[in-house]
């Protein structure tokens, strides 16, 4: 089948066949391997496998790693394989140094194929991140899902196929996750800011005007900074970026130009210290580093939540800034 109809096929929940003996080929285009030892694709024939889409600054993937996580231990015993497989989204996910690290941080002990031309993206007609999909024994896509959520869902099938593949005693309960920092879900019921790209690329919502005049979700900066593809960067200290959000938390994705720099900001909500609001990267005083090319978490607040205005100014020179992300 061409990739288009793989996809239509698997959206429509019909089994797919891969070509014969061919199962290990979507992941020929990997770039690298991690997850020990593992220097080529793991033998996957004859096993229920979840495919798990990633990239390590995504905190939709990332709200999602508590369950794949938790279905990896579980089910491990009655044959489920999970390999993950890591789709850059920025230049720097690129760096297999940044992968490995976070990878190690995050506790994903599976084998990761290192996606960074895209192909194994292509092969399985993906277009989102998270993604997970589920092949049966025999080599056949039964289950897909992008995004966060259907949980359930998932675990049902996954207790199916292996169940179909002859595993003894597979759980019929449901795993619970445990979640914390970033990991945890999103308070959608309160979510009304939208991830907002600052690279010229992507960038939406900036607005050239006093910070105090921003509207809801608008963005503005202040003092001297260069747009680059994918990020805004600042090359003198005391540059500043406002967004007027509507969220429980306020995460950026970050980082310092130059490897093994620091960089010290400030953050300020509602022109205050954030105090018991504090982001897991941040004191109470709004103190905190970018030292590492990631996602930090700035603004974790309790209900009741309404429109606030979130600032951060940088220290120091040579923070490269490309996301913001609410949960």
């Amino acid at each position: 089948m061409k990739a288009r109809q793989v996809l239509l096929a698997a959206l429509l929940g019909v089994a797919v066949p891969m070509q014969a003996a061919a199962q290990d080929k979507r992941f020929d285009g990997a770039t690298g391997w991690l997850n020990p030892s593992q220097a080529s694709t793991p033998e996957l024939r004859g096993k229920v496998v979840l495919v798990d889409f990633w990239t390590y600054t995504c905190i939709n993937w990332l709200r999602t790693l508590p369950y794949v996580r938790a279905w990896a231990d579980k089910y491990r015993d009655q044959g489920l394989v999970v390999v993950g497989v890591h789709t850059p989204e920025f230049q720097f996910e690129r760096n297999i140094d940044n992968v490995t690290r976070s990878a190690r941080e995050m506790r994903v002990t599976w084998p990761v194929a290192l996606d960074n031309n895209y192909s194994v993206w292509r092969a399985f007609a993906n277009d989102a991140w998270p993604a997970v999909y589920l092949v049966d024994a025999k080599g056949k896509v039964r289950y897909r899902h992008l995004g966060e959520g259907k949980y359930e869902e998932t675990e049902r099938m996954i207790q199916q196929l292996l169940a179909e593949n002859g595993a003894a005693g597979v759980p019929r309960e449901l795993a619970s996750p445990d979640s914390h920092g970033l990991e945890v879900a999103a308070d959608w019921a309160n979510l009304k800011s939208p991830e907002t790209y600052l690279g010229n690329d992507k960038a939406d919502s900036r607005v050239h005007t006093a910070a105090a005049h921003l509207r809801l979700n608008q963005w503005a900066t202040s003092g001297t900074w260069t747009a680059k593809g994918d990020a805004v960067v600042l090359q003198k200290a005391n540059g500043r970026i406002a967004y007027r959000f509507h969220a429980r938390d306020v995460n950026m994705v970050m980082g310092p130009a130059r490897p093994g720099s620091a960089v010290r900001f400030r953050v300020l909500l509602d022109g205050k210290p954030p105090a018991a609001v504090r982001g897991t990267d941040t004191d109470a005083q709004g103190n905190g580093t970018v030292s590492e090319q990631r996602l930090y978490q700035l603004i974790r607040q309790p209900s009741p939540i309404g429109d606030r205005q979130f600032e951060i100014e940088f220290l120091d020179p040579g923070v490269e800034a490309y996301a913001f992300t609410f949960g």
